[in-house]
């Protein structure tokens, strides 16, 4: 497995992801100006032309807003998500983000563990956050610089 930049050649595999992963996934359209979008960073997992997972986020001033971390049903549990996560990271320190931070449903039990795993950590709640069924989101944030010199 590899991890690339994405490109127009990921967006099927892409689309494919967000349908069995979303309650309310993005549309062809939206991830097509994803590639257009300046602030974008998107990262894919890769395997023999496949993709297995993507992540991305968007660089908003001084921090990462990660927008969505998926990984294809089949492949899940197998450290992929870790990969693109680490990605994102990597990224967002060379680029000198003060943090990342990022909205996940509350029962979303997988993905907060895997956040948790990665020094996210819980700093809010979004009260009826999603539109399908106004389940809550918890805010969490990883921050690349001590909390102190956060100011």
């Amino acid at each position: 497995m590899q991890i690339e930049m994405m490109n127009k050649s990921h967006i099927d595999g892409i689309i494919e992801i967000e349908n069995e992963s979303f309650a309310i996934p993005w549309s062809r359209s939206s991830i097509e100006k994803e590639l257009k979008n300046n602030f974008a960073i998107y990262a894919v997992a890769i395997e023999n032309n496949k993709v297995l997972g993507y992540g991305g986020m968007w660089h908003v001033v001084n921090e990462g807003h990660i927008t969505n971390i998926a990984v294809h049903k089949d492949y899940r549990r197998k450290g992929i998500g870790q990969a693109i996560i680490e990605k994102l990271v990597e990224i967002a320190e060379e680029k000198e983000m003060i943090g990342l931070t990022l909205e996940v449903r509350k029962s979303n039990t997988p993905a907060l563990e895997l956040y948790k795993k990665n020094g996210f950590k819980l700093e809010g709640i979004r009260p009826e956050y999603y539109e399908d069924n106004k389940e809550d989101a918890y805010i969490m944030w990883k921050y690349l610089i001590p909390e102190e010199d956060i100011g």
